[in-house]
């Protein structure tokens, strides 16, 4: 979908910037390749975009305008209506409201209500982050026991970032679309504040 519309709006400054927060590049090569994109498209092992813009579920959108400001903070959207009988979500009103952004400059939001609308790390979520990425390590050094109580004390922290408690699941060999994740998707899918908006956002120009 992101191909289609790079090649779509690219002329028009539209580039998306795709990011798989994987535990190796391999796991998600396969995607990539068969989407054969011209677009940047990028794999994050260590979680750096995960901690410098606070994400707690993929799929999550940003758009960020011409001068490198965020004009709609992360928001958890679909390109596509694969998963739409879990999540409730269609892709259309988004792809919609994209389309508008790029093509008439609609939907971007002031800074000051970005500000409001943007969720920010707390003290227990940078801890849980920090026992995230000391599982990670242990785990890539062979000491498999200790990550998994890292990995579980991380999700105890932050029980509603799902980066961290359903992206643990690969990495400790479980299926992260199995039983498990389904038991922790009775506790909530978790939501960023711009999900309170509608879609299309406000009016104001790309600046």
């Amino acid at each position: 979908m992101w191909q289609a519309l790079y090649e779509e709006l690219g002329s028009q400054g539209f580039v998306p910037i795709t990011v798989a927060l994987d535990k190796d590049p391999e796991d998600a090569r396969p995607y990539i390749e068969r989407a054969h994109p011209t677009h940047p498209s990028l794999i994050d092992t260590e979680h750096v975009v995960a901690e410098l813009y606070h994400l707690v579920n993929v799929p999550t959108m940003i758009w960020i305008d011409e001068q490198g400001r965020i004009v709609r903070p992360h928001d958890s959207q679909f390109g596509t209506d694969t998963f739409t009988a879990f999540h409730g979500k269609h892709s259309a009103p988004y792809l919609a409201a994209l389309r508008a952004w790029v093509r008439e400059g609609k939907g971007a939001l002031d800074p000051a209500t970005v500000r409001s609308h943007q969720l920010l790390p707390t003290p227990e979520t940078q801890l849980a982050r920090a026992h995230r990425a000391l599982a990670w390590w242990l785990h890539r050094h062979g000491r498999a026991e200790a990550a998994v109580r890292h990995f579980v004390r991380a999700g105890e922290l932050a029980p509603k970032d799902w980066t961290i408690r359903r992206g643990s699941m690969p990495i400790r060999g479980i299926n992260p679309m199995g039983p498990e994740f389904f038991e922790l998707a009775k506790e909530g899918v978790p939501v960023y504040p711009m999900e309170e908006l509608p879609v299309e956002g406000s009016a104001s120009r790309r600046s």
